[in-house]
């Protein structure tokens, strides 16, 4: 059954600005509330993102702590995580099991966020793969990036939207139509979640999966990972996004992925490259690598209906 829409943002609403991985930069996170409120939203920073604990932003109850507030304070409408790094994966013993069905909103990231939006799969939640604004939109030259994901958090996700991949990898396509939920992310974090309680329901999935600074050889570790682990086996279909900041594993991904037979598209515009597009994880949809296509099947943001509560909060 599909899982239940979240809403878009109105006017107004509340983006609750959390760090569940690594510190910001200081120039980032304090651009990030006139980004926010530049696109007619309100930015709540949170503890995590001014806190510092070499490669983490803060400890792990304090940054678990940020996310739990997050989702149960009615006066905020969506969660965006700053940036990844490393550290969300350490945050999942820490988090109620049932907090997002509880409190259910959207909550936008990717990379290590990726350990994150499992755990709300895991919920039967949906869950937007996203870029962040300290590490991505902060920047001019992610202007096209930046009015994708808030065309969707404006106007809503309706079934039938359909998005593409511009250029298609022709050599590495597997013809053919498949339907099922989409899953995935980031590839490191997709190994490591395998084998726990977090590890994502691959069966009839649609798995996307991108990378970055990971040699061939690392990737193909990884992928052994999820072929031992019988994942990959399960899936119905894979979409490839961008492999950057290391040589392209191109022999690794016909082996681990092509050699599978099933459907495929790779060179989708989603990950740690240029452009980095949107993606609705949770959702029902049908890729159809023929055409290097994926249409939504089911409403993921619905256009809001109730007014933001006027909240006049800022948590840093």
């Amino acid at each position: 059954m599909p899982y239940t829409p979240l809403r878009a943002l109105r006017p107004g609403a509340t983006i609750a600005i959390v760090a569940p991985s690594g510190p910001p930069s200081p120039a980032s996170a304090e651009a990030t509330p006139p980004l926010i409120e530049s696109l007619g939203w309100r930015a709540c920073m949170y503890p995590s993102t001014a806190a510092r604990g070499g490669y983490l932003a803060g400890p792990d109850a304090q940054r678990a702590a940020d996310l739990r507030a997050a989702y149960e304070d009615p006066g905020v409408d969506a969660i965006w995580c700053i940036r990844g790094g490393y550290g969300a994966g350490r945050l999942l013993p820490l988090l109620p099991a049932d907090l997002a069905q509880r409190h259910p909103k959207p909550l936008l990231g990717y990379s290590d966020i990726t350990a994150l939006h499992a755990w709300l799969i895991g919920q039967q939640q949906l869950a937007l793969h996203a870029p962040m604004p300290g590490s991505d939109l902060v920047k001019p030259e992610r202007a096209d990036d930046l009015a994708a994901i808030t065309a969707w958090l404006r106007d809503g996700l309706p079934a039938g939207t359909e998005l593409r991949a511009p250029q298609p990898d022709a050599e590495m396509r597997v013809d053919g139509r498949v339907s099922g939920r989409l899953i995935g992310g980031n590839l490191t974090l997709l190994a490591m979640l395998a084998g726990t309680p977090w590890q994502p329901d691959y069966r009839g999935a649609i798995v996307f999966i991108e990378e970055v600074g990971e040699e061939p050889y690392r990737v193909d570790r990884l992928l052994l990972q999820l072929q031992l682990s019988r994942a990959l086996d399960a899936a119905a279909g894979f979409i490839v996004g961008s492999f950057t900041d290391a040589d392209y594993p191109r022999d690794e991904l016909m082996r681990g992925l092509v050699a599978l037979g099933k459907p495929l598209v790779a060179n989708w515009p989603t990950g740690h490259g240029t452009p980095n597009r949107p993606l609705p994880l949770g959702a029902q949809v049908t890729l159809d690598a023929d055409a290097a296509l994926l249409r939504i099947d089911q409403d993921v943001l619905l256009p809001g209906i109730d007014p933001p509560i006027d909240r006049g909060l800022q948590r840093t």
